[in-house]
């Protein structure tokens, strides 16, 4: 899976000196904070897709081969940030495999209301069309697509 690849999974070209590549770094995990483990546990799982990982009194969210941990009433992780996050004080995007159009129909079956978009922005795989919701605690959150070649 390639966010979760390392550069020794990697073809290598003949001639290349294997010894001067550096090994590959790809986000893992992250952290969010909410206020509420039902209701935000409902919308990464239902909205988002997310495979809820049970942990401890509370959750991690699974997409693919990157997680967010959560800390969360009664649950609150170490070592943590100088700030910690707050509940509602996020700002995540996550790519949408279909149209943008799609996309805005999904939040619409589930209720959450699109906040900005579509509009042009600028992501991991360059030039793309994201639309922008809010999670239960106000966190922003962005499905961002792409053109297919």
């Amino acid at each position: 899976m390639p966010e979760t690849e390392t550069e020794t999974e990697l073809v290598v070209e003949a001639g290349t000196d294997v010894a001067s590549l550096a090994p590959a770094i790809h986000l893992d995990h992250c952290v969010i904070h909410v206020s509420d483990w039902e209701r935000s546990t409902a919308f990464y799982r239902d909205v988002l897709r997310a495979e809820v990982i049970p942990i401890g009194k509370g959750v991690a969210f699974r997409f693919g081969g990157v997680q967010l941990n959560v800390h969360g009433p009664g649950q609150i992780g170490s070592p943590r940030a100088r700030e910690p996050v707050m509940p509602g004080g996020s700002d995540l995007c996550f790519r949408w495999s279909g149209s943008i159009e799609d996309a805005m129909a999904h939040l619409a079956n589930y209720g959450v209301a699109v906040e900005l978009g579509p509009v042009e922005r600028n992501g991991a795989a360059g030039q793309g069309v994201s639309v922008y919701f809010r999670d239960p605690d106000g966190s922003l959150m962005e499905f961002i697509t792409y053109p297919t070649p």
